[in-house]
């Protein structure tokens, strides 16, 4: 249990880490371009992949990786962004309710025929979004512009991290089916965001580089890939309960964010939203496995 623990505690610190960024001067940009190479240094050391197999890979698995290197990051400096102007509360919920989306792709593209449990658990969570995403507020003492909050900006930051998140959740069920190995795509992908991190970085007109920046990323990158290490190892350790697996990271991730965006950094739930956290939990439990 104490591995699972360790995931979700690592899930929610990333979003801790984008909540204080601004708070300590530190450029989220350059501290994601940085967490890349150290998840990739951390993926090769701790899964060691089998290098040699990848030439052998697909030009779907190619094009998948390509997208996986482009979609990685920019959904990040999106998480970034809405943890800065909705919260961590909203945005970790908005997270975990990316789990959908390939549910909603296996039935309305592939064809899947779905339970009735199952049915009611994507209906539940596509309640808990319009929950979440209505009127999203800041915490209190962000630095966002307060029009921001009563705007759109937040609205669409949530709507990215549900869609991008999901979108992600695809592409990687996508690889396995093509044949990939799963820890070598894992590194190809973290190697590739953070070439096109840098890239994009050293292209940009007006980038300081801020060592400060660039430091903090190393902890960025050991949480970011501590949180998929731990949940790797937890399916190892509970290889015929991947309920308990399931369960315990989404409803954990949401708990804890909660409870640290709400008690700690006082971020203020409109009623709707509470309204939403607790359908995400229902749907949580609709959908698990069976």
């Amino acid at each position: 249990m104490i591995i699972l623990i360790l995931s979700i505690a690592c899930s929610v610190a990333v979003s801790v880490f984008l909540k204080l960024a601004r708070r300590h001067a530190i450029q989220v940009e350059q501290a994601i371009a940085v967490n890349y190479l150290t998840a990739s240094t951390l993926c090769l050391v701790l899964l060691q992949p089998n290098l040699q197999s990848i030439p052998n890979n697909t030009p779907t698995a190619w094009w998948i990786l390509g997208l996986l290197g482009v979609l990685l990051p920019a959904v990040f400096l999106i998480m970034a962004g809405a943890v800065r102007q909705a919260g961590i509360v909203l945005s970790d919920t908005a997270q975990r309710l990316s789990l959908i989306i390939p549910l909603l792709a296996a039935f309305l593209i592939f064809g899947e025929v779905f339970s009735q449990m199952k049915l009611a658990g994507i209906g539940v969570a596509l309640l808990a979004l319009v929950c979440l995403l209505a009127k999203p507020r800041a915490a209190e003492g962000a630095h966002a512009n307060s029009s921001a909050h009563a705007g759109m900006g937040p609205l669409l930051l949530l709507l990215g991290v549900w869609l991008g998140y999901g979108t992600i959740d695809i592409l990687f069920k996508q690889l396995a089916k093509s044949g990939a190995a799963f820890s070598s795509s894992l590194l190809l992908s973290f190697v590739l965001a953070a070439v096109l991190m840098f890239a994009w970085l050293i292209g940009r007109k007006g980038t300081v580089w801020s060592p400060r920046s660039l430091v903090s990323g190393l902890l960025l990158g050991l949480l970011n890939f501590g949180n998929i290490y731990f949940y790797i190892r937890a399916h190892q350790a509970y290889p015929d309960n991947p309920t308990l697996v399931f369960s315990a990271m989404n409803i954990g991730v949401i708990s804890l964010g909660t409870l640290i965006g709400a008690g700690v950094f006082r971020e203020r739930l409109s009623w709707i939203n509470a309204l939403g956290i607790a359908l995400a939990l229902s749907a949580i439990v609709l959908l698990l496995p069976r």
